[in-house]
């Protein structure tokens, strides 16, 4: 089979608007996480979030693009430019028609539908603009970026809770790696932070409402964050050939289900994705030195997600780190796993282990090395991104660090 390389990275979220800004903020244990500023934020009761603040849409897109761009088709492609200008790759060709898209959200454009329910039922129009539908769609995102850079290879989205980035890069993974595609862009991106997103998880009552405390015995529910992670991925002799720079290399991927329960998650659910990445990359399970968690700061996850690991890794899991960047980007939802890859990257290429920001108190359901509240120096060769999902989709990401 075919080895699979990352060879351009993009983002804006909620830390930074790019990678560099990103990785500094994660060394450096920032928190975006702050008061929500929407419209009609007096009428939530959750009122923080992890915004992309500063933003101006002006001045990345023409009238035009705004009209067809919602905000997670913008953030999509914000980060997708980034990631093409560090790749390098030019696709024309043969390679235009080996190369595609698989793109990861939840919400889609949340945003527009938001406004534009908004418009019909409370300001009481009968119209609304005729591009509403191609903007609102989930597929947008996936499709403009396959317009911009000619992607005429499978392009298309995934949509699966919390773990639709990683089905998504998974996905584009194997097609590299089988020999379906040379190219993909890939990642997911997410903008729920809307009046109607928030009071729909609201609902839910998993949301905390003062900071996301992951794996802290006082934890007390997770915080929504939004932005973008999208990642050129290729085919490591062509990307060798033309002299790219290497990320990182995708080594293993799994995913699951737990056929159980819409919301509670399942620890052997989780376990077997874990266990399925690392067999997938052929490797041994001490070979595993960090581990990227789901960590959404909730008493069932994180305390699920902790007992899997042991169960996995056995008398290994105290050697491992495992943190959760959520605690500082918030809870991305369909777009969380392509951000939390950007940890997974940092601690391979820079030895830096992001923490887990906001540890207060030891959980002892919860007893592995969490990495509180400071950045860790470490060399890691390998890393997982983990990702379990309402519904009980389950998606494992396994990395290895390139050395030539």
């Amino acid at each position: 089979m075919r080895r699979v390389v990352i060879t351009g990275a993009g983002t804006i979220n909620a830390l930074a608007h790019d990678v560099d800004g990103t990785y500094k903020a994660l060394r450096e244990g920032r928190c975006g996480i702050g008061p929500l500023e929407i419209r009609d934020v007096d009428r939530l009761s959750v009122k923080i979030g992890a915004q992309v603040r500063g933003f101006d849409e002006a001045a990345h897109f023409n009238r035009q693009q705004i009209t067809l761009y919602d905000r997670f088709t913008q953030f999509a492609m914000i980060a997708a430019r980034q990631a093409m200008h560090q790749s390098g790759l030019e696709i024309s060709g043969e390679l235009a028609d080996r190369a595609g898209v698989v793109f990861g959200t939840s919400g889609g454009g949340l945003t527009t539908q938001d406004e534009n329910y908004r418009a019909v039922y409370e300001e009481g129009k009968n119209r609304v603009h005729p591009f509403i539908v191609p903007k609102l769609m989930s597929n947008a995102a996936a499709s403009h970026i396959s317009m911009e850079w000619n992607l005429r290879g499978p392009s298309f989205t995934v949509s699966t809770a919390c773990a639709s980035s990683n089905h998504a890069m998974g996905l584009a993974f194997q097609m590299i790696r089988s020999g379906i595609c040379d190219a993909m862009l890939t990642g997911g991106s997410e903008s729920m932070l809307c009046f109607g997103g928030i009071k729909a998880w609201e609902g839910l009552r998993v949301m905390s409402h003062d900071a996301c405390r992951p794996f802290s015995a006082n934890r007390n529910g997770m915080v929504q964050g939004e932005g973008a992670g999208v990642f050129v991925f290729e085919e490591l002799e062509a990307a060798k050939a033309r002299g790219a720079e290497i990320l990182a290399e995708i080594i293993g991927f799994a995913m699951t289900s737990d056929a159980s329960d819409i919301v509670l998650p399942s620890r052997e659910g989780a376990a077997r994705a874990m266990a399925g990445a690392v067999r997938d990359a052929g490797i041994a399970l001490a070979e595993v030195g960090y581990i990227n968690a789901h960590g959404t700061g909730t008493a069932a996850n994180d305390r699920t997600e902790c007992a899997a690991v042991a169960e996995v890794f056995g008398s290994h899991a105290k050697n491992l780190m495992i943190s959760s960047t959520k605690s500082m980007h918030g809870h991305l939802i369909g777009g969380t796993g392509a951000v939390e890859l950007l940890a997974c990257l940092m601690a391979l290429r820079d030895g830096v282990i992001p923490p887990t920001v906001g540890y207060e108190a030891p959980d002892l359901e919860c007893a592995l090395d969490v990495v509180p509240n400071e950045a860790r120096e470490a060399r890691v060769e390998v890393a997982l991104s983990n990702a379990f999902a309402f519904g009980g989709l389950n998606a494992v990401i396994a990395l290895r660090r390139y050395s030539g």
